[in-house]
């Protein structure tokens, strides 16, 4: 599909990899409008520190995903939709877990179902690779079982089944993008490489992680936002499921390590108890099958393997070392 001309949504476009993935699609010169969440603040997240030449091109409608009226008005006159938004702090999902069904599960259903309605073009759901839980075989494929371990993944797989349903049922046009895990600049400080950078630059001297055994296929935020535009574009995705990952595997220790190294820091990293998920619901092994990507978007990623991600980690470094990007980050704070 080629985008010119087209009008595209992207939900969850106040967040981490949809603010990413918004100023990529404006700088290419394509119609964005950018679906956030409403608050009496009027924040567009962090789309409000984006550029003014992107700002200016944007269409931001502010509205809730539980809301099913104020979806179908968002997306009404919209060829392609984006859906990132989701509910996805793991820890926040043992405390309240009916917020992620209404949020991930009813929130999925409101997009397919107005995209039925207005013939929307096409659909790309984001799902996760935590569907897959801890890998029984690796690299993992798309065909590997689904495995919900955490109130969490239960929903983005009970939301990446019901929108193929849509697609098996009526025909929707769908695709189901599932990135790995992707860091960068603007992530929360919840997930484990900003949760290190910024307790290494606020000076404590104790770095508290959860369990450093697991290990998880990571990729820059550049590798999972050129992979959102490729399945927007391609015409051979629609009722597909499609791993983006790196290929590369890395432990929660290592990760940490590598960081430390990078800042030249004198630390010591210690696990919190707190932070630890229950035991049966530890992923302890993410490795992405990435040849499905290759083979059917020509996406490989630009940030692979150990020197890849060695780059990454650099960048997202330099980013969280300006004190005007993490001004709104609570480094001192456990937040689930």
């Amino acid at each position: 599909m080629n985008l010119s001309g087209k009008k595209i949504l992207v939900t969850g476009a106040d967040g981490f990899i949809g603010s990413h993935l918004v100023e990529e699609l404006v700088r290419r010169g394509f119609d964005v409008r950018a679906f956030v969440l409403y608050n009496s603040f009027n924040s567009w997240g962090w789309l409000d520190h984006s550029e003014p030449a992107i700002k200016k091109n944007l269409d931001i409608f502010a509205g809730d995903l539980r809301d099913a009226y104020g979806v179908k008005q968002a997306m009404k006159g919209c060829d392609v939709v984006l859906h990132l938004a989701a509910l996805i702090a793991i820890p926040y999902s043992y405390h309240s877990p009916a917020t992620y069904v209404e949020t991930n599960v009813m929130g999925s259903l409101n997009i397919v179902q107005a995209a039925r309605e207005l013939g929307v073009a096409k659909v790309v759901h984001t799902s996760t690779s935590e569907v897959y839980g801890t890998a029984v075989r690796v690299p993992i494929d798309e065909d590997h079982p689904l495995q919900g371990q955490s109130p969490y993944s239960a929903t983005k797989i009970g939301a990446d089944q019901l929108v193929l349903s849509f697609y098996r049922s009526f025909g929707t046009p769908v695709a189901v993008i599932r990135p790995f895990n992707t860091y960068g600049p603007r992530q929360s400080a919840r997930a484990i490489i900003p949760t290190v950078i910024t307790q290494i630059l606020s000076g404590k001297k104790q770095i508290k992680l959860g369990s450093l055994s697991p290990t998880r296929d990571l990729n820059y935020i550049d590798d999972t936002v050129r992979a959102f535009i490729a399945m927007a574009e391609s015409d051979t995705v629609v009722g597909q499921v499609v791993n983006v990952g790196s290929g590369f595997e890395i432990s929660i220790g290592d990760v940490a390590n590598l960081i430390v190294e990078e800042l030249a820091a004198d630390v010591e990293i210690v696990t919190d108890g707190q932070r630890l998920r229950p035991e049966k619901s530890e992923v302890e092994r993410l490795l992405a099958d990435n040849s499905k990507a290759k083979r059917l978007l020509g996406w490989v990623p630009e940030y692979g393997g150990l020197d890849g991600f060695r780059r990454g980690i650099q960048k997202t470094i330099e980013w969280f070392s300006d004190p005007e990007n993490t001004r709104g980050y609570k480094s001192d704070i456990y937040n689930i």
